[in-house]
């Protein structure tokens, strides 16, 4: 079974993570379908496309776009499954909507996306928890090694590109490797911020 253009991809877990864990018990954060906050990213690869060569192989984890595993309702108010859905719990997954993979125990990064770690707001004249446009490199790519740019330099990038994703706990931003447009030299009281709801939550697998 394999799609010329497309991965076939199924959930890890449930298709939406809207429940944070607090000791023995489940708290339900949201029930609306439509929020794409709530949506599972991490899915596992059932099938890789004919159409293309990649470094993916079936079993792999991807973290996807939110679109793949959504559901919304239609204009009668009927919940629908979205248009990558295929069959049983399988869906399809272009190429474009995976970001980041991981072969045997390592996360890589996927075509020409990189991942950043935000940092914690230190200024004692601003009420933002964390720093504005400026975080550590999580996720390269070969596209910035080109440019010097590796994996655990201080970063800075533009505003709008970036949205979020949980990778095992830790919080993180998705961006093209364009968005990255400078690399600072550490001051030495650089701290990362990772929410608590991100360590305490279902969705850290």
């Amino acid at each position: 079974m394999k799609s010329i253009f497309s991965f076939i991809v199924k959930p890890v877990g449930d298709r939406y993570n809207n429940k944070l864990k607090i000791g023995e018990k489940e708290l339900v954060l949201n029930t609306k379908i439509e929020s794409f906050k709530s949506v599972n990213n991490l899915a596992e690869v059932v099938s890789t496309p004919l159409a293309y060569s990649t470094d993916i192989k079936v079993g792999d984890l991807v973290i996807i776009h939110h679109n793949v595993f959504r559901r919304f309702y239609d204009i009668r108010g009927n919940q629908k499954n979205s248009r990558a859905y295929f069959i049983d719990d399988m869906y399809f997954c272009d190429i474009d909507q995976i970001y980041l993979y991981k072969s045997d125990k390592d996360w890589k990064s996927f075509g020409d996306r990189c991942f950043v770690k935000p940092l914690k707001n230190t200024s004692d004249l601003s009420s933002d928890k964390e720093r504005k446009l400026i975080g550590i490199l999580k996720y390269g790519n070969s596209s910035l090694e080109l440019i010097k740019i590796n994996e655990g330099d201080l970063v800075g990038y533009t505003p709008g590109g970036e949205f979020d994703f949980v990778v095992e706990g830790q919080r993180l931003y998705c961006m093209k490797s364009n968005d990255i447009v400078i690399k600072y030299e550490y001051k030495g009281n650089e701290t990362s911020y990772n929410p608590l709801w991100t360590q305490s939550s279902i969705r850290t697998n």
